[in-house]
């Protein structure tokens, strides 16, 4: 004989699950718009969520106020057991998944420049000492907007604390001093001096892009430290490429197209090899222009990501350009 089990009251009576999810988004972000792009649905889907679930419940959970909306009393005690058990249900779920994961990842944000010409040269000491561990660079030159989902683990740039929930360690100051092939100082040798280097082919890293993250520092303000000024306006006759894009800025130096300013961290390995020279002992050094590692707080338990720090912090301190040491 079949034994019929009894309604389940707590799950029967339990609203939509979509429907909840909809209203703790809605909850959180105060606005129906904003809730619909976090879930990457429509803004109607939300609003005919909340209407289901008001129904299901008998009572009215936002009071509008044109586009923004606001708890009532019934919507903030159901929006404080609804969120808190989303909660749970998605820590559950992660430990579930990472259970499941040989391998663990880690996702590091930095510039185009930092990733090109430093992580790309030290990451295979990383990888061969611990295969175990993925790493994904995430290359942006626009730190303040990230895509929506991206949460790094950790920063590298020139902004400390970069938002609510990381710690920054700084790391090195701004040394640059002007870099070209071989080829192109032995053809002009009168750039070892700072005028024949001024009136020379000079390509510039512009601030399009840049100017909201840190003090920008272009060939202007490289001169000015040295006392010169000069114009490299759109006016002046100089003649001066200018970029956003400090990888084609080194591309053209190494074709032999003129002089730019190298920062010591990214340039001193194509130095050591040969392939760039400096010009003459010519440089700057900005200590109050730093660079920082900053990382998500709640990383700091990683056993992975402790492995990356502590190995990328070494590196750091290895080639010298630790706040307080001696650039090389």
């Amino acid at each position: 004989m079949v034994k019929h089990v009894e309604p389940d009251q707590i799950l029967v009576k339990m609203p939509s699950l979509r429907a909840v999810k909809s209203f703790v988004a809605a909850a959180k972000y105060q606005n129906f718009t904003r809730a619909a792009e976090a879930l990457c649905v429509t803004q109607a889907a939300i609003s005919r969520q909340i209407r289901e679930l008001e129904a299901a419940l008998g009572v009215e959970l936002f009071k509008r106020a044109g586009r923004a909306v606001e708890l009532t009393e019934a919507g903030v005690i159901f929006y404080d057991a609804a969120y808190l058990s989303f909660v749970n249900i998605a820590q559950a779920a992660q430990r579930i998944e990472n259970s499941g994961n040989r391998k663990q990842a880690l996702t590091i944000c930095c510039s185009p420049a930092f990733s090109a010409f430093w992580l790309s040269s030290h990451l295979p000491e990383f990888f061969a000492a611990h295969p175990d561990i993925d790493v994904n660079i995430v290359t942006t030159n626009n730190f303040l907007q990230m895509e929506p989902g991206v949460h790094p683990d950790a920063f590298i740039y020139k902004t400390s604390d970069p938002r609510e929930g990381y710690h920054s360690i700084p790391l090195f100051y701004d040394l640059l001093y002007p870099v070209c092939s071989p080829r192109y100082l032995k053809e002009h040798p009168e750039i070892e001096t700072l005028e024949g280097l001024a009136d020379s082919t000079l390509l510039n890293l512009s601030p399009y892009g840049r100017s909201q993250i840190a003090e920008h520092v272009d060939w202007k303000v490289w001169f000015a430290f040295h006392d010169m000024d000069i114009d490299i306006g759109p006016d002046s006759e100089r003649h001066v490429f200018h970029a956003n894009d400090f990888n084609m800025l080194v591309q053209m130096a190494l074709n032999h197209q003129g002089v730019c300013l190298g920062w010591q961290q990214l340039v001193a390995p194509m130095v050591e090899q040969g392939w760039l020279v400096r010009v003459a002992d010519h440089e700057a050094v900005f200590r109050e222009k730093l660079h920082y590692f900053s990382y998500a707080e709640n990383r700091e338990n990683s056993e992975a990501f402790n492995l990356f720090k502590d190995w990328f912090l070494s590196c750091i301190e290895k080639e010298k350009t630790w706040v307080g040491g001696e650039n090389p």
